[in-house]
């Protein structure tokens, strides 16, 4: 059963797509770092799958088991009012049948769109297109059964597992793109790319709201900002696992120097100023200021 506010959560969400402001997305992967995005102002809550994987000792990839991913889930929908759309890969199903059994459980949630991907395991064998595409009419099928829009965002892994030349991976990626949104598919998604011609190519050739993660660790310099992604008419902008990545980092650093040198320089620097730890600290728990 979808209550009234999942359905009205749905319908605000799927509109930020169509918004002239680009939707920006940090990921979260628990309650604290939903609530804490939420607090800094943002309109939109977005799970990594590689972030709560982690953060329950697992690797990425569908390793973990679908009961708590939905465990996970539903910690991040309860402790935020925002809308929430989770990433769940490939669906956690062999098979269409299997997909739209786990995607039922995950809507039960409370969540109000997904991320589904067209790699298994990111293999360099894509799923067959035709086969994605009637998973993704039978997730539409559901959603309206449900009496709900699902925000369906179709992630495409062509340049990321592809060993083809950049030109063919653009190409599959317009051709997949097209086709899943003619499936039932609100907004596609294709990563890694952050040249800002094939963006632009991306967004001209495929009639459907544009997905981009922007990752500061992958490609040559710096990502685009979100102006320019805006600007070349980009729809939504994702951080993916690098936020989640950036704090084990910063563990590791502090675990290091403590254990090298005695001293506790990076630990510091992150707390500096100690006034605007204490504040995030209280935005993660919600502690009312």
């Amino acid at each position: 059963m979808v209550s009234t506010i999942q359905k009205e959560k749905a319908e605000r969400f799927l509109k930020f797509h169509q918004d002239e402001e680009i939707l920006v997305l940090l990921n979260s992967w628990d309650a604290g770092s939903s609530k804490l995005i939420e607090a800094c102002g943002y309109k939109a809550i977005a799970t990594t799958s590689m972030g709560i994987a982690a953060s329950l000792g697992y690797p990425d990839c569908q390793v973990i088991q679908l009961q708590e991913m939905i465990a996970a889930i539903t910690q991040v929908v309860n402790a935020v009012e925002a809308p929430v759309t989770v990433d769940i890969e490939a669906g956690y199903g062999n098979n269409t049948e299997e997909v739209i059994a786990s995607i039922r459980k995950i809507i039960a949630t409370g969540i109000v769109g997904i991320n589904i991907e067209d790699s298994l395991n990111l293999s360099p064998a894509l799923i067959d297109e035709n086969e994605f595409c009637e998973r993704i009419a039978a997730i539409r099928s559901l959603s309206d059964s449900l009496g709900f829009h699902l925000v369906i965002n179709a992630r495409t892994d062509s340049f990321y597992t592809s060993q083809a030349s950049p030109q063919e991976k653009l190409k599959e990626s317009i051709r997949r793109g097209n086709k899943y949104r003619e499936a039932g598919a609100d907004c596609i998604f294709v990563q890694p790319v952050w040249q800002r011609d094939i963006i632009a190519t991306l967004v001209k050739e495929i009639n459907a709201p544009i997905n981009i993660l922007s990752n500061p660790a992958i490609g040559d310099g710096l990502p685009p900002s979100v102006q320019e992604l805006q600007d070349l008419g980009v729809a939504r902008l994702s951080l993916g696992s690098s936020l989640m990545k950036a704090t084990l980092a910063l563990i590791k650093k502090v675990a290091d120097e403590l254990s090298s040198q005695g001293t506790y320089q990076h630990l510091l620097d992150s707390m500096t100023p100690l006034p605007d730890a204490a504040l995030a600290y209280k935005m993660a728990v919600g502690v009312k200021m």
